[in-house]
C-alpha cells in the first residue's frame, strides 16, 4: 500500500491500511452478502423488528469468542454502540448509522435490543466494528484519541474477526496477521495474512512478478495489462463504487461558533459559479488522460453500480463539456471578464487565483487538477495546482484553507451514508465540502425514515439532483480498480459484483477467509466464477484439463502477503477506504 495505517484504533483510523486491518480483526452483528451486499447474518444468526419499526431485536450465534478465549456476549455489543452513541470521539465516525436510536440493552447474553425514536430506512445493517467490553472498558473517552489498539506485550489485539493482529503500528510499514482459532465462520484457509505497504505501484507490480508478494491492488491500466502476459499471475480491473470528484470549498466555518472559518476564494462559495464549471470539465478526456481507460464519466455521487438508488441527469440538466456554456452561466451570474481578459467577481474584483489540490500519491488525482487548470485558463481563471499527501490535504480541507480538491469516494451498499455526508450535521467531520443546506438536510431525515423501498428512491434521487445543481462536487468518473494475484499459488477470489468485480476490497471482508492454496482449490466451494476455480466432475474432483490449467508450483506459502494501494481513501462503511480527519483528531 502507498500510505500507511494512521491509527489501528476503529474510532480514530482514517487511511486505506486501518479499514483493512479492521476487516480482519472485527466483525459486525450483521454482515454483507458476497452477491447483492443484502443483509446476512455475522454475530447476529437472526433479527426482526417490531410492527411499528421502533424495535430491532437480534439474536447472537451460540459459542461466541474473543481470539483471547473469553466469550463474546450481547453485552459486548450493546457496549459498542452506547460508547458510539454517547461519546464524541467513539461518535465521531459510527453515529451516523445509530442516529435514530434511543437506546440499546442487552437483556440476556444472546439478545441485542434496539430501541428508536423513529423507524429506521437502513437497519438491520450497522457496520460498526464490535468491540471487547473487557479490553476497552479500561480506556476512558478521553484517553479515546491516544489509545493505540496494537498488539503489545507478544499478544495480538482482541477481536472476533478471522484474523488476529500479531504485528504492526501506525505508520509502520508492513502487519502481520494469523487465523483466529476461535472464528466462528469457515475458514480462513490460510495460516497469516500480510498487508504490505508501498509508496508507488512500480515496486509493488515488480514484487508480484518477483513472487515477493500474493496481491497487488490499485494498479494502473498499463500495469494490468502487462501482468496480463506474466506466466502465473492473473490480472484485471475490476468494478467497483468508487467515484472520483472535483469539491468545492462551499463555506467553511468554525463548528462552535458558526463564523467563517479559512480563506476561500469567494467565487467557489457561489452555486451559479460552481455549476456552470460543470460545463468546463470534460469527464471523458479525464477518463482517457488521468484513467487510461479504466474508469467511466462520472455524474452523480451515487455511483449506477446501486440501479436502485442512482439518479441519472437527463439530458436537458446534464453536464457536457461545452466551454462557450460554462462562459455564458459565468457571464450571466456577474464573473465577467474584465480589460486583461481575466474574469472579475460580481462586485468587479479581480477573482484572482484558485488553489487547487491533488492527492501526491495519485497520479489521477494531479492529471485531473492539471486539466481542470487548463480549462480554467481557457474562461479566464487563473489557477494553481499543489499536490500533498493525503493527511496534509486533509489538515487543509478542515481548516478550510483551499478552494478546489480532488479525491475519491468508496459508496457503501446503502446511499445513506453517501448522502449524509453532505449534511449540516457532518460539518467538521466528513463534509469535506462544507455543504450546508436545510432543503437537503430535510431530505435527508425523510430518506432515512422512509421504510418504503421505492418511495425512499425517489427522496434519494431528488437529494442527487439537488447536490448536481448545487455543485459542492462535480463527479469526474466511476473508476475501475487495478488487481492482480500470484494465481500459480491462491485462488478462489470471488468477485463483487458478480461478474467483473472488485476481488479483495469488498464490503463483507469475503475473500481474505475465503481464498486457499491454487492446488487446492478445486471448484472454490461451488463458484464457477472466482478466479482461479477449477471444473470439476460429477465426483467431486477436479478434471484432468482444470488440473493441468491450474497446476503451479504447489507451495501454499503457509500465508497470504497483500500489496495493496492506500490511496482510495473513501468513507462511510467499515470496509470502505475513504475516511478524512475530524478537528478533533487534528488537535
Amino acid at each position: 500500500m502507498t500510505g500507511d495505517a494512521d491509527s489501528l484504533n476503529p474510532f480514530l483510523g482514517y487511511e486505506a491500511v486501518s479499514y483493512e486491518a479492521w476487516a480482519l480483526e472485527y466483525d459486525f452483528l450483521v454482515g454483507y452478502k458476497m452477491t447483492d451486499m443484502s443483509p446476512e447474518p455475522a454475530l447476529a444468526e437472526s433479527w426482526e423488528t417490531s410492527d411499528d419499526g421502533l424495535t430491532w431485536t437480534f439474536h447472537l450465534r451460540d459459542g461466541l469468542k474473543w481470539n483471547d478465549g473469553v466469550p463474546l456476549t450481547a453485552a459486548d455489543v450493546a457496549y459498542t454502540y452506547n460508547r458510539v452513541l454517547t461519546e464524541r470521539i467513539a461518535g465521531g465516525t459510527w453515529r451516523s448509522y445509530l442516529k435514530t436510536t434511543s437506546s440499546v440493552t442487552a437483556p440476556d447474553d444472546q439478545t441485542v435490543v434496539l430501541q428508536l425514536d423513529s423507524p429506521s430506512a437502513t437497519l438491520p445493517l450497522l457496520p460498526i466494528p464490535i468491540i471487547p467490553e473487557h479490553i476497552w472498558k479500561d480506556v476512558s473517552k478521553d484517553a479515546m484519541k491516544q489509545y493505540a489498539d496494537e498488539p503489545s506485550d507478544g499478544k495480538p489485539v482482541v477481536g472476533s474477526g478471522p484474523f488476529m493482529l500479531v504485528e504492526g503500528t501506525a505508520g509502520g510499514s508492513s502487519y502481520k496477521f494469523v487465523e483466529n482459532p476461535y472464528w466462528w465462520g469457515d475458514g480462513p484457509h490460510v495460516d497469516q495474512v500480510v498487508i504490505q505497504v508501498y509508496k508507488s505501484q512500480d515496486p509493488m507490480a515488480q514484487a508480484l512478478i518477483k513472487g515477493e508478494i500474493d496481491f497487488a491492488e490499485g494498479l494502473t491500466p498499463l500495469q494490468v495489462k502487462a501482468l496480463q502476459d506474466q506466466p502465473g499471475v492473473t490480472a484485471h480491473n475490476g468494478i467497483s463504487p468508487i467515484f472520483e470528484e472535483i469539491g468545492f470549498n462551499t463555506g467553511s466555518v468554525d463548528t462552535e461558533t458558526g463564523k467563517p472559518l479559512g480563506d476561500p476564494n469567494p467565487a467557489v462559495l457561489d452555486p451559479k459559479f460552481r455549476h456552470a464549471l460543470g460545463y468546463a470539465v470534460d469527464t471523458e478526456q479525464i477518463v482517457r488522460t488521468a484513467y487510461q481507460g479504466a474508469a467511466e464519466p462520472g455524474t452523480t455521487i451515487v455511483p449506477p453500480f446501486y440501479t436502485t438508488w442512482h439518479w441519472e441527469p437527463p439530458d436537458d440538466e446534464k453536464f457536457t463539456f461545452d466551454l462557450d456554456q460554462a462562459a455564458a452561466e459565468l457571464d450571466a451570474a456577474g464573473y465577467v471578464k474584465g480589460d486583461d481578459g481575466k474574469r472579475t467577481l460580481p462586485d468587479g474584483k479581480p477573482i484572482g487565483k484558485l488553489r487547487l489540490f491533488a492527492r501526491s500519491s495519485e497520479k489521477p488525482s494531479v492529471d485531473t487538477m492539471d486539466l481542470l487548470k487548463s480549462w480554467l485558463g481557457q474562461l479566464g481563471i487563473d489557477s494553481e495546482v499543489t499536490a500533498m499527501d493525503s493527511s496534509s490535504l486533509g489538515d487543509r480541507i478542515i481548516e478550510g484553507t483551499y478552494d478546489i480538491f480532488q479525491w475519491d469516494w468508496y459508496v457503501e451498499p446503502d446511499p445513506d451514508g453517501i448522502l449524509g455526508d453532505f449534511t449540516c450535521d457532518q460539518l467538521g467531520n466528513l463534509n469535506d465540502s462544507w455543504y450546508c443546506d436545510d432543503d437537503y438536510d430535510a431530505m435527508y431525515a425523510a430518506q432515512g425514515a422512509e421504510t418504503d423501498r421505492d418511495a425512499r428512491a425517489e427522496i434519494v434521487k431528488k437529494m442527487q439532483q439537488q447536490l448536481y445543481e448545487d455543485a459542492p462536487y462535480i463527479v469526474t468518473a466511476y473508476t475501475k480498480v487495478g488487481e492482480a494475484f500470484r494465481s500459480d499459488a491462491f485462488a478462489c477470489f470471488q468477485p463483487q459484483p458478480d461478474p467483473g468485480g472488485v476481488w479483495l476490497i469488498q464490503y463483507g471482508g469475503h475473500n481474505y477467509p475465503l481464498l486457499r492454496a491454487a492446488a487446492e482449490a478445486g471448484d472454490c466451494d461451488g463458484t464457477p466464477s472466482a478466479a482461479g476455480a477449477v471444473e470439476v466432475g460429477d465426483d467431486g474432483t477436479p478434471t484432468a484439463a482444470s488440473v493441468s490449467a491450474a497446476a503451479g508450483d504447489g507451495n501454499t506459502m503457509g500465508g497470504f502477503l497483500a500489496g495493496v494501494l492506500s490511496t482510495l481513501v473513501v468513507v462511510a462503511g467499515f470496509w470502505a477506504l475513504n475516511r478524512r480527519r475530524t478537528v478533533d483528531d487534528r488537535e
